[in-house]
């Protein structure tokens, strides 16, 4: 997949698929220190996702399964948010840690990375 692929599927997936907003966006140049930068999140959150692309230094992404970002639904995994995800690019895959497999649901974005939708609450994980 090209990076200009990879960059539109993982906006996709984490946009469209996730359900956050672009708060940023800031295209660079080909110079060395210079990149394409994509903030995606809530306007009003005091967080953020980045995804940066530096043409000049592209690396391959190299996930791990236990590269996770984990998301604690407080509740039931909506089945119709797993499925935006997977139309938008994710693919649902088995956690090697078997505390995932029975509280939460593993997805893998089209980078490789993995996000869990935990149904449990952050303070009863």
């Amino acid at each position: 997949m090209t990076d200009f692929r990879r960059r539109c599927a993982a906006e996709r997936f984490w946009g469209e698929g996730l359900g956050l907003s672009v708060v940023w966006r800031a295209e660079g140049g080909s110079e060395p220190g210079e990149h394409d930068l994509l903030m995606l999140g809530w306007p009003d959150a005091d967080w953020h996702l980045e995804l940066v692309h530096e043409p000049a230094r592209p690396v391959e992404p190299r996930p791990t399964e236990e590269d996770l970002l984990v998301l604690y639904v407080d509740g039931p995994v909506p089945e119709d948010l797993v499925a935006r995800l997977e139309e938008h690019g994710g693919k649902r895959v088995p956690s090697p840690n078997p505390y995932w497999n029975q509280w939460g649901v593993t997805i893998e974005d089209p980078d490789g990375y993995r996000l869990v939708l935990c149904e449990r609450g952050w303070s009863n994980a």
